[in-house]
């Protein structure tokens, strides 16, 4: 009987407690990165932001993808067809993908390949030869039935998927969305309207394909135990500790010159909550990876014009380029509100008017980003407009305040530790306008429970692109998105915006796409239901031994082509 080296979860377990790496003697290459946010699930319909994507981005594919350059590519479908009114996309799939394998399988009757299972325990502190007890668990392939099963969850209102907004535009019929299996390798969706963006959207982890005996296998362990397509597999999850997906052998992707990937043989993802100390970590070697600058340590790593020190230069390589990014804070627009609706609006413009971005941005992010004067949309997507927001006008925000008799009104903060500072720097820039500001910091889990159901009156938030069209940040204030079943947690509401999104939303051809969305965008700021504060910019630090990482303007972390050295 075939016997194999087994000691992947063990040499992770046991480099936890000291800064070297602890590949074994057999070479296994794996990528090791900190996720200090923490990760709930890893069920695909529930990944809403970075962290949850990045892991689940490993384990599941979808029908489409963005490359680095923001092209749309090929994934599970080999090709599609639209017709020429927009409302009927046509997926052509490939015949070769396959579910990792998995004891939900058992019974199917499908080809089962030799390989050790994803669930073998391993409670030893060395690497032990171990016998392949396990090599005839199952799998199968995907057909169009899987895409009809997973989108059918996506939009199931009893699973409650933040994600079920990306299916708004498809056709309904007696509550059915209109997803058909034509049959194995033909899936076919229709649109109610046309939807110029859609396509992009299908790329959305949301979109990933489930099989339904897992689902239905696992129940609500499911979460725990994520069974995908993708260049990972599952291995290990202790939750607030470790998280460990292993290389699928059976992965249907090959490079140029035909060698399957990935190429790396497990991914290990730690939890430590201080970011200070996971950078620490990230110093001595023990992660490859570090995405984002923290305060406590940017001028450590970084001169004032945003330049890697040069004491690490021969250690880590720093990778930027502009980031699908918007950092602002936003109000929850109460239409009971005892201030009313006029001078509520003049407060929301005097606080994005007092705000010195540029003295932000050099101060606390050593330079990295651009100053959010222009509206949601930023620097680098059709529609943006640089001019259109709030530029550092003390005088006139000082004017909004006394002509509204807003003088000593208390405006209640909520962030997280990460952009504690940037919220220290706004409350002190609105107290020198007469107003009083209290800052409280909560864990990123709680502010997004909260401001969910509209109980932060002034919190902090961001909003990454999901795919890089300007729709995608002006779906944010629609009515229609309201939350907490959309992503418009100010809850701002206007009927003429409402109209412009709809008319923007027929219109193919992108430059005459992107007036609409330039007005949008003006429109939605003049009322100020936030306060843009900057566009970001995706900062990698990699250990110099990892190659092959790259980036993209969406920070999406793609480990299928990475090599450790």
């Amino acid at each position: 009987m075939k016997r194999f080296w087994l000691g992947l979860v063990a040499l992770i377990l046991l480099a936890t407690g000291c800064g070297q790496r602890h590949d074994d003697e057999e070479g296994l290459a794996i990528f090791k990165y900190n996720e200090s946010a923490g990760i709930l699930t890893l069920d695909p319909i529930y990944a809403k932001d970075l962290p949850h994507i990045w892991a689940c981005n490993q384990v599941y594919n979808s029908l489409v993808a963005f490359d680095d350059k923001m092209n749309l590519v090929p994934m599970v479908a080999k090709s599609w067809d639209i017709s020429e009114d927009g409302l009927c996309y046509t997926f052509h799939l490939r015949n070769d993908v396959q579910f990792h394998e998995d004891e939900c399988f058992v019974g199917s009757g499908l080809r089962q390949p030799q390989a050790p299972s994803p669930r073998e325990e391993v409670k030893v502190v060395e690497p032990v030869e171990i016998e392949d007890s396990r090599s005839q668990t199952p799998t199968r392939f995907v057909t169009a039935q899987d895409f009809v099963y997973s989108f059918n969850r996506v939009v199931d209102k009893q699973l409650s998927s933040p994600g079920m907004w990306i299916f708004a535009s498809v056709k309904q019929e007696n509550d059915q969305y209109s997803f058909t299996a034509i049959n194995d390798t033909t899936f076919q969706i229709e649109l109610s309207k046309p939807f110029p963006p859609f396509l992009g959207i299908l790329s959305m982890t949301y979109a990933s394909v489930v099989p339904k005996e897992a689902v239905e296998y696992y129940g609500d362990n499911f979460r725990s135990h994520p069974v995908g397509t993708g260049p990972f597999k599952f291995q290990y999850w202790k939750e607030g500790v470790k998280l460990v997906f292993r290389k699928n052998p059976d992965y249907f992707e090959c490079d140029e010159a035909g060698e399957r990937l990935p190429y790396i043989d497990a991914v290990s993802v730690s939890f430590l909550i201080d970011k200070q100390v996971a950078f620490l970590e990230f110093i001595k070697g023990k992660f490859d990876f570090m995405s984002g600058i923290d305060a406590r340590y940017k001028d450590e790593l970084l001169t004032y014009d945003g330049q890697l020190r040069q004491k690490y230069e021969d250690k880590i390589e720093l990778i930027t380029e502009p980031y699908l990014n918007t950092e602002y804070f936003s109000f929850y627009i109460d239409p009971n509100d005892s201030l009313g609706p006029v001078r509520s609006m003049a407060l929301r413009q005097a606080v994005s008017l007092c705000i010195d971005r540029e003295k932000m941005l050099r101060y606390l992010r050593n330079g990295i980003g651009e100053p959010g004067t222009g509206g949601m949309i930023p620097a680098g997507l059709p529609g943006h407009s640089p001019t259109i927001g709030y530029g550092y006008d003390l005088k006139r925000a000082q004017r909004l305040v006394a002509e509204n008799h807003l003088q000593g009104y208390l405006l209640q903060l909520t962030t997280v530790a990460d952009y504690a500072d940037i919220g220290k720097f706004v409350q002190s820039q609105v107290e020198q306008i007469g107003l009083q500001c209290k800052m409280e910091v909560i864990p990123p889990a709680t502010l997004r429970s909260m401001r969910s159901n509209g109980s932060l009156p002034f919190f902090r938030a961001s909003w990454v692109a999901d795919y890089p069209d300007a729709e995608n940040y002006l779906s944010l204030f629609t009515t229609s998105n309201f939350a907490p079943a959309g992503p418009n947690y100010s809850h701002y509401s206007n009927p003429k915006y409402d109209k412009l999104y709809d008319k923007a939303l027929l219109c193919n051809d992108l430059q005459e796409r992107a007036k609409y969305y330039t007005e949008m965008d003006s429109l939605m700021m003049q009322e100020a239901p936030v306060v843009v504060l900057f566009y970001d910019e995706v900062l990698r630090f990699v250990n110099e031994r990892v190659q092959g990482l790259g980036s993209n303007p969406t920070n999406l972390l793609d480990l299928r082509r990475v090599r450790i050295l």
